[in-house]
Formats: structure tokens, C-alpha cells, sequence
């Protein structure tokens, strides 16, 4: 029988499940929501939906090549601990989701969690739910990025920071060991420095704007304490030269070469030779931009006497 999107969006309010499990937990109860509700629960679906809602924050981020195909990709899978991320089990998971990325073409998470698991009969999802039943934590893909063509990786585990970047290059030959060598430096540089876009020309005049309009009050607040004010051509000048300084933060080829500040990368690649071209790049970082929990063992205890 056909299944409404208005049945599988019920069923996800009830369960908190994802909205394919409730797709086909409706198939496979002919459209009878309380069935599907218990079928949920019996394939341990429900229990997932339960540790859902605890925070992932930590995880791994996994990084891979397949130079024969021409394809590199990076993901972020999260987990609620560290301990959880460093078993067999969750890197296994990471290789196969990492696996299935080279393997099939996918544009995001949701297209990743429907599309069949590299070596399986099982579908990502169906991988994931597993891996949440074992290992008994909130367990995420949270994003990644695929590349095709001369492209290059570099992960970073260290210092409590796991970091993955992934640089395309076009040049006279990317199997060259000086195309190499450029690349890994660049990989380099991204994971320290995380640049934002490659060049100038490619940051949205909307960043460009709001970024001045910060500057430009900001100026205007220091001239308006200053003992001394300066006139207004003075100000755009100040303007100008933070927006410069705001540039070769955010774009690689901009940026002081990491490993000789007295230069640009972007003469770094000149120097280098073989043609070289940065056509994109990408740096994930685990648990950016995540809130973590603040667990508060005082509030804790305080509510269970209440």
C-alpha cells in the first residue's frame, strides 16, 4: 500500500526515529502506525531514538584516497565519548561509511544514511543502527566532502584536536613527488591555519560587507575615545588596512606561509613550480561548532532529591 508522508511524519513524532525507519516500518506493517510503533521498538529502533537526544561531540574524523579512481573524502562521525570512538567497533563503522563515500556519489548525510554500505547488503542507516546498538552511544554522521580528481588528504590527532583536511590540485602531473610535497604542506597550512576560501575573489561580498561594517564602527568607537580623533580619511585608511589583515586570515592563498612567514602561500605554490593550482579545499574538525554538555554534579544530585 502507498505510504503518506503525513503517516511517516506522524510516526517520527511518536518515535523520534528517522524518517526512512518509519517509512519502512510502515511498509512492513501495512500502514498500522501502533504496529509500526512496536516494530520500531522490536528492531531497537526506539532505543536508539532515546540516545538521540544525549549530546556527540566527540568521535573521530577519518580521511581516504582511492588513488586509482580519483577520489578523496573526508567525514566527521561523532560519538558522546572518547572511549566509544577509539573502539574496533566505531572505526570500523568510520571505515565503511569513509568506504561507501568513494563508492557511490552523494551529495549529503540523508542521501549517505539511504544508500547501500560499501561490502553489505545493509543500507548506512540500517550500518549505524547496529553500531548504536552495540556500542550503546549517540552516534552522528555529521557532514563530510567528497573530491574527485588530483586530490590530496592529511589527518591530525593530537593535543586533544582531531582535524582532517582535503586539498584538490590541478598541476603538470599530480603523481609528481613535488606536486606531492606542495600538497602536503598546504594540507599543513589548512589544519593550522583553517583558511575559509582559497583566494579573494572567492569570499561572498556579503562577508566582505558585514566584515567592514564591523570594522568601520569599531574605528569609529576608537576614534571617539582617542584624545586625539583623526578625520574621516584617516579612518577608511585604518578600514582598509584591517581589511587587508582580514583577508589573509580567511583565504589560504593569502595567508604567511607556515613554514616561512616571510612569504604568501600563494608565492610558496609559485615558487614551486609544475603549475600548481588550488581548486578547493575543505578542513573538518571534531565537535566544531558542538555544545557540549557542562555536566553540574551539584544541580544533578539536587534534583534527584526534589
Amino acid at each position: 500500500m502507498a505510504i503518506s508522508a503525513q503517516d511517516v511524519k506522524q510516526l517520527k513524532e511518536l518515535t523520534n526515529c528517522g524518517m526512512m525507519d518509519c517509512k519502512r516500518a510502515l511498509e512492513a506493517t501495512n500502514g498500522n502506525v501502533d504496529e509500526a510503533v512496536k516494530y520500531l521498538r522490536e528492531q531497537g529502533l526506539a532505543k536508539q531514538a532515546k540516545k538521540a537526544g544525549r549530546i556527540a561531540a566527540e568521535g573521530l574524523v577519518v580521511a581516504k584516497i582511492d588513488d586509482a579512481k580519483k577520489i578523496g573524502a573526508v567525514v566527521e562521525i561523532n560519538s558522546e565519548t572518547d572511549f566509544a570512538a577509539n573502539s574496533d567497533k566505531f572505526k570500523a563503522l568510520c571505515d565503511t561509511v569513509l568506504q561507501t563515500i568513494i563508492d557511490n556519489d552523494v551529495k549529503d548525510v540523508d542521501a549517505l544514511k539511504d544508500t547501500t554500505a560499501s561490502g553489505t547488503s545493509e543500507k548506512i542507516s540500517e550500518v549505524l543502527t547496529d553500531a548504536v546498538a552495540t556500542i550503546s552511544e549517540n552516534i552522528q554522521i555529521r557532514r563530510f566532502v567528497r573530491m574527485t580528481g588530483d586530490v590530496y588528504s592529511y589527518v591530525h590527532n593530537g593535543g586533544g584536536s582531531i582535524i582532517g583536511s582535503i586539498i584538490k590540485l590541478e598541476s603538470d602531473n599530480g603523481a609528481d613527488d613535488a606536486v606531492k610535497a606542495v600538497a602536503k604542506d598546504l594540507l599543513l597550512q589548512i589544519t593550522a591555519s583553517a583558511p575559509q576560501y582559497v583566494a579573494q575573489s572567492d569570499v561572498p561580498q556579503s562577508v566582505i560587507d558585514a566584515e567592514k561594517e564591523v570594522q568601520l564602527e569599531l574605528v569609529k568607537k576608537e576614534n571617539a575615545e582617542s584624545k586625539k580623533p583623526k578625520p574621516d580619511n584617516v579612518l577608511e585608511k585604518i578600514v582598509e588596512g584591517r581589511m587587508r589583515k582580514f583577508a589573509e586570515e580567511i583565504c589560504l592563498l593569502d595567508q604567511p606561509f607556515v613554514k616561512d612567514p616571510s612569504i604568501t602561500v600563494a608565492k610558496y605554490i609559485a615558487n614551486a613550480g609544475k603549475n600548481i593550482k588550488v581548486i578547493e579545499f575543505a578542513r573538518l574538525e571534531k565537535g566544531e561548532g558542538i555544545q557540549k554538555k557542562e555536566d553540574d554534579f551539584a544541580a544533578e544530585v539536587a534534583s534527584m532529591v526534589k
